[in-house]
């Protein structure tokens, strides 16, 4: 292998002996804690000994140095070897350690960023290589610096599809500065894994989805040092590294059997901590500490302030879609800032995502038809400010990846995701295709904020805001054309609603956004010829709602709201709305919502027939009269 010097006898034995204390302190904290997973931390000792004492580069005092390599645990679980590196490293003390998953200790159960030595919130399995392999992607294409990336995964979440999503992914991109390490000791939690220790069947599949595959022994330093080695000078592809391993290593009567997963060692302890001491050559402070040398080429980037290039052109009245404004505003912003990135999962010629690609081609990412896998990238590309991501797709599609989606908030990602084609607005195509569920999953996301642009001004404006805004991000656009409703100037802003029409007589204040906003209008234009005056709100963003502005319109039309969405009841815009009046007395909510699972047809007759057109409005404003 070129270049390959085998490690002194010295080094060797000192890797060795950092992989003892590492599963001391794994043993120590989950005793101190009462529960953890010590003896999933000593199948990966020796792996962790090697990458963070011989491999890796990266500064202790800066553990988010842009120039650092990066390491993703995606077996969270094994989080206390994690602390334990870091500790033996030198970034804090050791005796700290025993403060694992106390309340007011951020070395939690599960690694998240609250500590500054992690980038992303792991624990829910079969992630974090997605996350690894947008670092890698940003890495190699965007920064084109030198840093690796490493992800450690566990055997049992290697079952997760979103596994292999990222695999392929890694593949088709030539990530060759990422390394997949999979920890093979066996045993899930509650028996054996599938495959076992059928190393032969996980090389064969790891090259199959086009990977340097090596197996090693996971608990031979040289080895795995060696492996790691070639890792590094492979080029036009990634390694996986499939290291067999046992779970509970050097745990007499522990190691590999069952039903040791997730338990502290208890009355057991003191006698393998006596065992591992006996093991260790050198009892003293590790000799080794993390000394390669940084290349300093992972350019500044500047993420703050992003603008459009150009303010929204359009002339009210004109019918334009509001996801083709989102295409429009995000080759704006690429256009202002060389950091703003697009993803889409093969999409992107419904969703206008496409559209970054006239600035810059480079700067969109194809993702293909595997959303778990995408999102998770996007989180990646977010990490350490490297990027604006931008993730579109159809809305309903962004539901089989709300899990990457919610440990994205546990990661204090600032993704900003787009989803198309809601409701049943979309006509045709049918409930499928329709995004029903998608405004109640990202108003559960904590921190999130939810844009629901009603014209191509808004949803420009949305674009842009969202660029600027902490957390995650969700902005829903619309299939069908709708016309303009702002001028190019008109200010809006996050949290605050526009009043669309109003009168001294108005009765009613109807809430809608997107294409029920117009049906709303349609609505109050009709009922203008009866005499009868209603007030029309557009909330512009339903997370967080103008609860100020909807309760003194409400007061001031004899406290009736009626709410109308294409979404479903549940978590919807009226049910933000009725929360924000609940501790308001008298004042009554009605609300319309598509009240079944739809079925395809024109839009117009799904909007009527499910309870949300011009018509239903004019008849529901009757009703609530009468109270």
């Amino acid at each position: 292998m070129a270049n390959y010097h085998k490690p002194e006898a010295k080094t060797i034995q000192e890797l060795r002996d950092i992989a003892i204390k590492l599963r001391i302190h794994s043993i120590e904290a989950t005793q101190a804690s009462k529960s953890g997973h010590p003896t999933s931390c000593s199948s990966m000792a020796e792996i962790m000994s090697v990458l963070f004492f011989h491999t890796m580069r990266y500064k202790v005092s800066e553990p988010r140095d842009p120039n650092n390599d990066r390491f993703v645990l995606s077996k969270g679980h094994a989080a206390p070897i994690l602390y334990a590196a870091w500790a033996e490293a030198g970034l804090f003390p050791s005796s700290e350690l025993l403060n694992l998953r106390k309340f007011d200790s951020d070395l939690e159960g599960h690694p998240t960023p609250r500590l500054n030595f992690v980038d992303v919130g792991t624990g829910s399995l079969g992630q974090g290589l997605s996350v690894a392999a947008g670092m890698a992607y940003v890495g190699k294409n965007y920064d084109k610096a030198s840093y690796r990336v490493y992800c450690l995964i566990g055997d049992g979440e290697a079952a997760e599809g979103s596994i292999w999503e990222a695999l392929h992914f890694s593949s088709y991109y030539k990530l060759d500065n990422l390394c997949a390490i999979f920890d093979i000791n066996r045993l899930g939690q509650s028996e054996a894994t599938s495959l076992q220790h059928n190393m032969e069947v996980y090389r064969k599949r790891l090259e199959a989805f086009g990977f340097n595959a090596l197996v090693v022994d996971g608990h031979d330093v040289e080895e795995l040092a060696k492996a790691f080695h070639e890792a590094q000078n492979i080029k036009g592809r990634p390694t996986a590294i499939l290291a067999k391993t046992f779970k509970g290593k050097n745990f007499p009567e522990i190691e590999n059997l069952d039903n040791w997963h997730g338990k502290p060692l208890g009355g057991k302890a003191n006698e393998v901590i006596q065992h591992l001491n006996g093991l260790l050559k050198n009892i003293g402070p590790a000799g080794l500490r993390p000394q390669k040398p940084l290349v300093d080429d992972a350019p500044a980037v500047d993420i703050s302030n992003i603008t459009l290039a150009a303010p929204p052109s359009y002339k009210i009245g004109d019918q334009v879609a509001t996801r083709l404004a989102y295409g429009t505003a995000l080759a704006k912003l690429a256009k202002y800032n060389p950091r703003v990135i697009a993803l889409d999962g093969d999409t992107k010629n419904s969703t206008y995502a496409e559209k970054i690609k006239t600035v810059d081609p480079a700067r969109f990412i194809e993702g293909f038809i595997a959303e778990q896998n995408i999102v998770g990238v996007a989180i990646g590309a977010a990490c350490r400010d490297r990027t604006v991501a931008f993730v579109s797709a159809f809305a309903t599609f962004f539901t089989r990846a709300f899990d990457q989606i919610r440990m994205g908030a546990i990661s204090q990602t600032n993704v900003n995701f787009v989803g198309s084609h809601c409701g049943v607005s979309i006509g045709e195509d049918g409930p499928s295709q329709m995004g029903l569920e998608d405004i109640a999953m990202f108003r559960s996301i904590p921190g999130s904020t939810v844009f629901y642009p009603s014209d191509a001004v808004s949803a420009e404006r949305a674009v842009e805001l969202a660029a600027n805004t902490k957390g995650i991000c969700f902005i829903r656009t619309s299939r069908p054309n709708t016309a303009i409703l702002y001028n190019n100037d008109e200010l809006l802003a996050i949290g605050k609603a526009k009043i669309i029409k109003s009168s001294a007589k108005d009765q009613v204040l109807v809430i809608g956004a997107g294409v029920t906003l117009h049906e709303a209008i349609k609505a109050a234009d009709e009922l203008a010829k009866a005499g009868i005056s209603i007030r029309v709100m557009d909330p512009f963003t339903i997370k967080p709602i103008d609860a100020e502005a909807i309760v003194k319109n409400a007061k001031e039309v004899g406290g009736r709201i009626i709410t109308v969405e294409d979404h479903y009841p549940q978590g919807g815009l009226g049910e933000a709305v009725a929360s924000a009046v609940a501790l308001e007395r008298n004042v009554i909510v009605k609300i319309l919502a598509v009240p079944t699972v739809p079925r395809s047809g024109p839009p117009t007759v799904l909007l009527d027939n499910f309870g949300i057109s011009s018509r239903n409005i004019l008849t529901a404003v009757r009703d609530i009269l009468k109270y």
